[in-house]
């Protein structure tokens, strides 16, 4: 490339950056090396109140600035898992303590729970988050531009969800107190054992039985016609008009509540959809593998890394 073409790519780069453009970081973004090693400070924000009056918290783990990257760094939104019915903010602690120390800000957030408020509530949260993220990520030294998404079990279904349809106006309903233009696009979703396809997990839960999960299902699809609505894999077999960002699945093995079939399926799906997914099976692992430190734990931390670092170079 000539000297003048690449100051005009640089230029046009860099203003598309700024428009927070998924997929387009600044320049210095690119020097994120999964493999660095950065300080985190860890705190507590409020993210915001829910229609139930709760107080749903943000926390953030930030890397510290240092002789050999001063930030701003890539930025990552995480989307607790839990059945859409327990868990919060904390739930993947580890793995967002392994991707922030190599230097990336990441952020997790509170979603409201089923028993407070169905479909679409949770998504409307991470909506949300996205657009407020974007809004906040330079206060904690992070580039909006960056920004993608960490989505675990019932979490990786919100993500998909927000990625695929991020021009949706259900979703988008919760306006930004600042009354900032954001928008809800993201550069890429990383997930572990999403539930990619709703219906087929109900259905596995009363085979098993599993009353937890068949419970969890009927309370947060309400009306019951909405856990097709709401399902990533039956938008793409209707051929529904969505974004395909690129996309990480990892899914154990072993795993009876999301089964590994039905997983590859919708990636074979999104592939056939012209979307570009890495699915990867964890042997020996079950539906929430890396609660647990090991070998496989350790190599999704890894896998996440580097798939944010090909995303932030591409």
């Amino acid at each position: 490339m000539d000297p003048h073409a690449r100051r005009t790519f640089l230029k046009e780069m860099t203003a598309l950056a700024a428009l927070g453009v998924p997929g387009i970081a600044a320049a210095k973004a690119n020097s994120y090396d999964p493999a660095a090693r950065y300080d985190l400070k860890v705190t507590e924000v409020p993210f915001r109140k829910n229609a139930q009056g709760r107080e749903l918290m943000a926390r953030i783990y930030a890397p510290q600035a240092n002789g050999t990257n001063a930030g701003p760094f890539p930025v990552v939104l995480d989307l607790h898992g839990g059945a859409w019915q327990r868990k919060d903010r904390k739930a993947e602690e580890p793995m967002d303590r392994a991707i922030a120390s190599s230097g990336v800000l990441v952020v997790a957030v509170d979603l409201t729970i089923s028993g407070e408020a169905p479909y679409p509530a949770a998504v409307q949260d991470a909506s949300y988050g996205v657009r407020w993220l974007k809004a906040r990520a330079a206060e904690w030294n992070g580039d909006p531009s960056t920004l993608g998404l960490y989505g675990s079990s019932s979490g990786g279904h919100v993500a998909e969800l927000i990625a695929m349809r991020p021009n949706d106006k259900r979703y988008n309903a919760i306006p930004l107190a600042n009354g900032q233009n954001v928008d809800t696009r993201v550069a890429y979703v990383a997930t572990r054992s999403p539930i990619s396809d709703p219906y087929a997990r109900w259905q596995q839960a009363e085979r098993k039985p599993n009353q937890n999960l068949i419970k969890a299902s009927k309370t947060f699809f309400q009306p019951w016609e909405s856990i097709h609505e709401a399902n990533p894999l039956e938008m793409l077999e209707r051929k529904e008009a969505v974004t395909l960002r690129p996309l990480l699945i990892m899914q154990g093995a072993l795993d009876d509540n999301v089964l590994p079939a039905v997983q590859e399926k919708f990636a074979k799906a999104y592939r056939a959809a012209g979307g570009d997914v890495q699915y990867e099976l964890f042997a020996n692992s079950v539906h929430e593998w890396v609660a647990e430190p090991g070998p496989q734990t350790t190599r999704a931390h890894e896998m996440v890394k580097a798939f944010i670092a090909r995303q932030l170079a591409a």
